[in-house]
């Protein structure tokens, strides 16, 4: 296909396509798939060779947040049957964290329910950072608190903190059809508060929340204007309870192509398969690491993902390498300043050619049986039972 071998020139030359290519990529068939799929690969495999960062959620604070987003399990007014607790002491957090930087993950990400945190809030992230970085020195430890107040990104970067994650979920244009409480501007403006302060950004999108193609490919510009180091693509996940609990409107042929839009709009960026992925992808998993570089390990926020194990024989199984501590995960173009290269060197995108296996066009399940699917967090932080790493 013509428009594949451009987006692939594109990747290389790290150029931004435009929004009808992106368009393109959303609309090509389920017998175009595994083109598109080898296409954006080697714009992966130019930038990240066959390296697959791992990240590790830890939820400080579970439930009960006054935003209304409507995809969240934490809303207010939610009726999803999840866990709910307050702050975790930073000495059970870092145990928490313990088992996913034992499974592999490079990053520890903590995040806490509500608009955003107060002074006393930001105290106790910080401690919790610095009793993690007592325990794994070198781990990256990355901060989502909410909306960020004048002066807390500071702290948090002086209190060891390297990334601040705040999604922008969807398109400004249909952004107060999600939620109401706050708005998009006050997603980028908090953003870029964390990168002024010095931090790592970490910013990504939902998908499946009923939006269009133009919207999709509207927030994926925006992120790419912000210019985060890593870009989460999550895939909602229905919660019963929530006023998005109907929308099922993904199937893995669906989220592979959006990932592969992802990656062409964003080809040096760590794009990171996040929440949602074993709702919506299912047995087609492995085929998105030939399109992200990262991947959460375990489980989520409210919700549990594959056991770790499994996570990390997928890897190994597709022919993959989980990325350790001491390499680098962005090319050396994104470094900052003085920061050396690591690691294993860049694949050469014209010689390395992606390994991929069959996939079947499957028609959408029924709503009961994509239900079964969603499986609510019992297990890990805010519990007595081991974590899921």
């Amino acid at each position: 296909m013509d428009l594949l071998n451009t987006l692939v020139d594109k990747g290389l030359r790290r150029e931004l396509p435009t929004r009808e290519e992106a368009l393109a990529v959303l609309a090509t068939s389920d017998d175009e798939l595994l083109d598109v799929v080898a296409a954006a690969g080697k714009v992966r495999r130019q930038w990240f060779g066959r390296r697959v960062k791992l990240n590790y959620l830890v939820n400080l604070k579970s439930g009960l947040c006054p935003e209304d987003c409507s995809y969240c399990s934490q809303r207010l007014g939610s009726k999803a049957e999840i866990l709910k607790y307050t702050w975790l002491k930073p000495d059970d957090a870092s145990k928490a964290a313990a088992a996913g930087v034992a499974g592999g993950a490079k990053r520890v990400c903590l995040v806490a329910s509500g608009r955003g945190p107060t002074d006393k809030d930001v105290d106790r992230v910080s401690e919790t950072i610095s009793a993690i970085k007592e325990r794994h020195e070198g781990v990256e430890v990355c901060a989502c608190l909410g909306l960020l107040s004048d002066g807390q990104a500071e702290r948090l970067r002086a209190a060891g903190a390297d990334a601040y994650n705040h999604n922008l979920n969807t398109s400004e244009a249909t952004y107060g059809d999600i939620c109401t409480t706050h708005d998009f501007s006050d997603r980028v403006s908090t953003v870029q508060q964390a990168q002024a302060a010095g931090m790592s950004a970490c910013s990504g999108l939902i998908a499946g929340m009923g939006e269009s193609d133009a919207d999709l490919v509207d927030v994926v510009f925006a992120l790419r204007e912000l210019d985060p180091d890593s870009v989460p693509v999550n895939f909602l996940i229905p919660f019963e309870g929530t006023p998005l609990a109907k929308e099922w409107n993904l199937t893995p042929q669906r989220a592979l192509r959006i990932l592969a839009m992802v990656r062409f709009v964003c080809p040096d960026i760590e794009v990171r398969l996040a929440g949602g992925r074993e709702v919506h992808l299912r047995s087609l998993q492995p085929l998105a690491l030939h399109l992200v570089n990262s991947i959460f390990l375990g489980d989520y926020l409210t919700s549990e993902g594959q056991a770790g194990k499994d996570d990390l024989a997928m890897i190994e199984d597709a022919g993959f390498e989980v990325e350790g501590a001491e390499t680098t995960t962005l090319p050396e173009h994104r470094r900052p300043c003085g920061e050396q290269p690591a690691g294993a060197p860049q694949a050469d995108a014209e010689t390395d050619t992606a390994t991929t296996v069959p996939a079947a066009t499957v028609p959408a399940p029924s709503d009961e049986a994509r239900r079964d699917l969603v499986a609510v967090r019992r297990r890990g932080a805010g519990t007595d039972l081991p974590p899921n790493a």
